[in-house]
């Protein structure tokens, strides 16, 4: 049963709730409507072919779900002719939905904003219904809609159709879910975490988002660029952004995107456009790469960056294990680099400290990608000066050692960036020429 009915021909909503069925400009609608059904239902007309439709939920998802009228007990009641379309409106909601709902809440107020939750929104003759309503700065609505249940496609395409209606009508969606393949799709803006349990949902540890946040990357297509041309061509010599992946805490999403410091944009590549959630910084230089993309966009003043959480980390313990690590000097290992005019080998300790001295020297992956290059050229540099058997057979395994640690690194740095490994291998060779004795 619903309390929403949508009247095909009539083409409005009848809320069974009103007396007027919120029509009072159309009296005595409730009888019309009403003897009409019954008449057709002495007919045998099937409910399929009727007028009446499920105005709430099946609406909202796209689906179209005959009902009829009845009375029962003096109050006025629509059925669904199809079980499955009265299910979809008693489906018990997941403790997990309800934690989320609970959280979105509670991190807003902690931000200063207010929310509730199953907001219906009055647009017109309609109603927009939204899962969890988030009041942000300067009118700004967010429209939290967690999908962790299954859904067919029909489903998918009423992701699509609410998203547009909330956009249309001032509402941001949000929709966030623990399902890989829904937040690969581009309906909407999604957002996803790892599939958690409720009690570790609801607690105050950092709860990360691992999909759907973006940094804006921005470069200049000349043939020092590390990335290919995304027209296609060798060099264009134009500007060009490219969306890398970033990991972002869910509560600091609920409060930046009601604070308008986190926003959707829409990410042409090709001919599919994808949908994220960049912070505004990004996107107002993105906006400047689309009306001149002859030059870079400047660069904007952006906050500081918050410092580490003091509270213990919800993320899922398989995904640390399983998702890349960053290419930084604390996961790099340390190898040895000893000038050329030494003459004894020096202690692998020695070697290392200095290793990680030159690594201290550079800012960025590919400047830890030149220092570990530099210092296995000097190894090997320094293998050519030693004429002691064992002493080269110490400085060979040094040598090879330090010469795995780069072609791992390398590997790890082109998959990361989404590079070819060939070309940084290249790219590296060239800021790193190899020295001829």
């Amino acid at each position: 049963m619903a309390n929403v009915v949508w009247h095909k021909s009539m083409r409005i909503l009848l809320d069974l709730t009103r007396e007027d069925l919120d029509h009072p400009e159309l009296p005595e609608l409730w009888d019309t409507v009403y003897k009409a059904d019954r008449f057709f239902g002495r007919l045998g007309v099937p409910v399929s072919e009727r007028d009446l439709q499920c105005g709430g939920v099946c609406r909202d998802m796209g689906v179209e779900a005959p009902m009829h009228l009845r009375m029962r007990g003096g109050r006025r009641e629509a059925v669904h002719e199809r079980r499955e379309d009265a299910e979809r409106h008693t489906a018990p909601m997941s403790d997990e939905h309800k934690a989320y709902r609970e959280r979105i809440l509670r991190a807003a107020q902690e931000g200063g904003f207010s929310g509730d939750s199953e907001v219906r929104t009055r647009v017109g003759r309609s109603w927009i219904q939204t899962d969890t309503l988030v009041e942000g700065a300067d009118g700004r609505r967010i429209g939290w809609e967690v999908q962790l249940s299954t859904i067919d496609e029909s489903g998918l395409r009423g992701v699509r159709a609410r998203a547009a209606k909330a956009t249309k009508n001032g509402i941001t969606p949000a929709w966030h879910t623990d399902r890989a393949a829904y937040a690969q799709r581009n309906e909407t803006h999604w957002t996803r975490s790892d599939h958690l349990p409720a009690y570790v949902i609801t607690r105050t540890g950092d709860l990360r988002i691992v999909s759907g946040f973006r940094a804006l990357e921005f470069w200049h297509c000349d043939t020092r660029s590390l990335y290919p041309c995304p027209h296609g061509v060798r060099r264009c010599g134009k500007a060009h952004a490219t969306p890398k992946p970033r990991d972002v805490l869910f509560d600091d999403m609920v409060r930046q995107t009601a604070a308008g410091t986190i926003v959707p944009i829409q990410f042409r590549a090709g001919t599919t456009v994808h949908r994220y959630w960049v912070t505004s910084t990004d996107r107002d230089r993105l906006d400047d790469l689309h009306n001149d993309d002859t030059r870079l966009p400047p660069e904007r003043e952006t906050p500081q960056a918050r410092g580490a959480s003091c509270n213990r980390p919800t993320c899922k313990p398989a995904a640390l294990l399983t998702a890349p690590a960053p290419l930084s000097q604390s996961n790099i290992p340390a190898q040895p680099s000893a000038p050329v005019i030494e003459t004894a080998p020096a202690a692998p300790e020695q070697q290392a400290g200095r290793t990680r001295q030159a690594a201290d020297s550079t800012t960025g992956s590919l400047g830890e990608l030149i220092t570990l290059q530099q210092a296995a050229d000097d190894a090997r540099l320094r293998l050519q000066h030693l004429h002691g058997h064992r002493e080269r057979e110490q400085q060979r395994q040094v040598w090879r050692d330090a010469a795995a640690t780069v072609q791992a690194a390398v590997t790890h740095y082109a998959r990361t960036q989404s590079l070819n490994r060939h070309e940084v291998e290249a790219r590296l060779r060239q800021l790193v020429p190899r020295t001829v004795q």
